[in-house]
């Protein structure tokens, strides 16, 4: 058997048309002109620099807020108290269909007492230094939960016309609230100190940066959302794709929260499992493109490529098929 002989380079691409490319050109402009875009637009978009909002802020510019919110927690009325997985046993924020329930099949697995994490073990803590303090939660916590309930519904209550002092404390009407006046002053004072901020990210690990206690605590109250209402930060706003103010952010998530602002997704108890499930569809369906029948076919039937790469075809002498015929020069021809 004869051996086939090598082919040069300049043999295989006999033929083909070429053009030059310096690569190393082209990337160099390319990264210059990214740079200057870059630096267009941080100085023009750059991401702004709010100042955090803590528990002590929210105590110290909302006290009202601050203390319905706690007295909430006690009386388990708060979205926390009755979330669900992965937080508790509860119902309220259990997304899913009939049987279909990740969320409730993944259980609890970051354990959250809102009464015990936010109120009482605060309150506790700093018990040791004060005796009447102390007093009140011992009243509090061996009293019948029927007259807690009743301490609290009144207290809830009162709250609703409550007023703040120069110094801070709110004063409201007399009523039968048991210890709750005691404590809420004191977890009050807790708060605008920062102590409370300090107590709910501690683990006992080197590093505190476990913000998930602060930001269900705040999340439960009326501060932090109004704050998102008027940053634009709220889901019906757009607002996963928003910094603050009217600064765009990550607009690579449209796709994601575009479902949200229409129906049936919109107002929908069970939003964010379904959104989950349409991307987890759309994405396998992006991913299987390859296999499926006639989508595969679009780029033959629509060929874009042809109208990207035109200066290249524009030089290309159309074969031709046998639907034309024989044609001059071909065997077969006239």
């Amino acid at each position: 058997m004869k051996r086939r002989q090598p082919i040069d380079q300049e043999t295989y691409y006999s033929g083909i048309r070429m053009v030059p490319y310096d690569l190393v050109k082209e990337l160099a402009i390319a990264l210059g002109l990214v740079l200057v875009l870059v630096l267009a637009a941080s100085a023009l978009l750059s991401s702004p620099d709010q100042t955090p909002e803590t528990i002590q802020s929210w105590s110290q510019n909302d006290p009202v807020d601050f203390v319905t919110t706690a007295t909430g927690e006690l009386a388990g009325t708060t979205i926390t108290a009755q979330y669900g997985a992965p937080y508790n046993s509860g119902t309220a924020s259990v997304q899913g269909f009939g049987f279909f329930s990740p969320q409730s099949w993944a259980g609890v697995r970051e354990p959250v007492d809102a009464a015990q994490d936010f109120v009482l073990k605060p309150l506790s803590a700093a018990a040791g230094a004060d005796p009447n303090l102390k007093t009140a939660l011992s009243d509090y916590t061996s009293a019948d939960p029927n007259q807690q309930k009743a301490w609290l519904e009144a207290f809830a209550k009162a709250l609703k016309d409550a007023k703040v002092a120069s110094d801070g404390t709110l004063t409201m009407a007399s009523g039968e609230f048991g210890p709750l006046p005691q404590m809420m002053a004191s977890l009050l004072v807790l708060g605008r100190a920062g102590g409370l901020d300090g107590y709910l990210v501690s683990n006992g690990h080197f590093y505190q940066t476990d913000y998930t206690l602060p930001l269900l605590f705040m999340g439960d109250g009326g501060y932090l959302p109004g704050l998102g209402e008027n940053q634009h930060l709220l889901g019906s706003q757009w607002g996963m794709m928003n910094e603050t103010g009217s600064y765009p952010g990550q607009t690579w998530l449209w796709l994601y929260t575009f479902w949200y602002q229409i129906p049936p997704f919109t107002g929908n108890a069970n939003a964010d499992l379904m959104v989950v499930i349409t991307m987890t569809v759309l994405s396998l369906a992006l991913l299987l493109v390859p296999f499926i029948p006639g989508l595969r076919d679009i780029p033959r039937w629509i060929p874009v490529y042809r109208l990207i790469w035109r200066s290249h075809y524009a030089g290309e002498t159309p074969q031709p098929t046998a639907a034309d015929g024989p044609s001059e020069g071909r065997p077969g021809g006239p």
